[in-house]
């Protein structure tokens, strides 16, 4: 894939009215005639994820934290995603916890990490993984918990059109995965925003 040149706008724009012709419209017609410029722009925000290395975020840690070795959660962080099969949207929130080992990140971070796996082509399982491992690989805190709560349009608005339904995933290591009471104090944490 790298020696592979990238498409240029041009092209994404043409292929955008391949699929309009395709779908049975007509890509002159006056409503038509810009939706392939707004869809490569459209694809070009929904897919920034591509152009970051989400553990950039996390090479900043603070130290002085006066000892502070107890679970960091950040959670209901929304976001927005596509599924790899079908390119539908998945909208959701993620829960991120971790144990520190004498370093902590500012929160904002564990956000943008979110952020930037969600805006690539995903499976929900993925995502949660790899947030998880970027954390654990980055901060190497004694332990990370992610767990990610997404609706699916690819099942609510084509094949089975079961609305109202969500996927919940999660990815445990270190002292999450080994600990039941740190588990269960990390689920705990994360509940209490069900209830709000």
């Amino acid at each position: 894939m790298a020696d592979t040149p990238e498409p240029t706008r041009e092209e994404a724009e043409a292929a955008v009215r391949t699929l309009l012709r395709w779908a049975g419209d007509d890509p002159a017609r006056e409503g038509l005639l810009d939706t392939p410029k707004r869809v490569a722009k459209a694809y070009r925000d929904w897919f920034s994820g591509y152009s970051v290395d989400p553990a950039d975020y996390l090479k900043r840690t603070f130290e002085e934290v006066e000892g502070y070795d107890e679970m960091i959660v950040l959670r209901d962080i929304e976001f927005e995603s596509h599924c790899e099969h079908h390119m539908a949207p998945i909208i959701g929130k993620a829960h991120v916890g971790y144990l520190p080992d004498g370093k902590v990140v500012g929160i904002s971070k564990l956000a943008r990490v979110v952020e930037t796996f969600a805006r690539r082509l995903q499976v929900q399982e993925k995502m949660t993984a790899q947030i998880a491992q970027v954390i654990q690989d980055v901060l190497q805190p004694r332990g990370v918990g992610v767990v990610v709560v997404g609706a699916h349009e690819c099942m609510t608005t084509r094949g089975v059109h079961k609305r109202g339904v969500s996927m919940v995933t999660s990815t445990m290591l270190g002292s999450f995965r080994e600990d039941a009471r740190t588990r269960a104090e990390f689920l705990r944490f994360i509940e209490t925003s069900a209830g709000r």
